[in-house]
């Protein structure tokens, strides 16, 4: 869902939140459903879930910044996943995330300016036999290599 106004977010929170008003233990399902309707958790979207579920703004924060799973920023429709792993590094993993940056123009963990991606690296895929290993949201790639023209090629089924 795009969520284009400051009163969009508050009335998607509404909803989020109904179920759980004055009740324990909504804080971590609420923030799951924003961002999953909203694709991350907006400043917008903090305050109005703080002030639904009287929850203080410092208290969400506290609990977004320490999972993994929230995001603070917009991020890409695809995640890109580089696999960090032993067999993958020993592989070219290293290699190919510095060619997907430089093609995507992002850091690590960055997102591209069309929202397109979000490159992130990652401890281990679990894969290590097909490194090195990438995942694009829920399908794996492996045995890559860092050649420009088939990373594009790969890249470019994800639109």
């Amino acid at each position: 869902m795009v969520v284009g106004t400051q009163q969009d977010a508050r009335s998607l929170v509404r909803e989020i939140t109904a179920p759980w008003k004055g009740k324990q233990g909504g804080v971590i399902p609420v923030l799951q459903e924003t961002q999953k309707q909203i694709g991350y958790l907006s400043r917008e979207a903090m305050e109005a879930i703080s002030e639904e579920l009287s929850v203080p703004l410092a208290e969400l924060y506290g609990v977004a910044t320490f999972y993994a799973q929230f995001h603070l920023k917009p991020r890409g429709r695809h995640i890109i996943r580089v696999c960090r792993g032993t067999a993958c590094h020993v592989r070219g993993s290293a290699k190919i995330m510095e060619r997907i940056m430089s093609m995507l123009g992002i850091e690590e963990n960055g997102t591209t300016e069309d929202l397109r991606f979000t490159l992130e690296p990652v401890a281990c895929l679990g894969c290590c036999g097909l490194a090195p290993v990438v995942m694009i949201d829920e399908d794996t790639h492996g045995r890559l290599t860092d050649d420009p023209a088939k990373l594009q090629a790969f890249l470019d089924n994800y639109s």
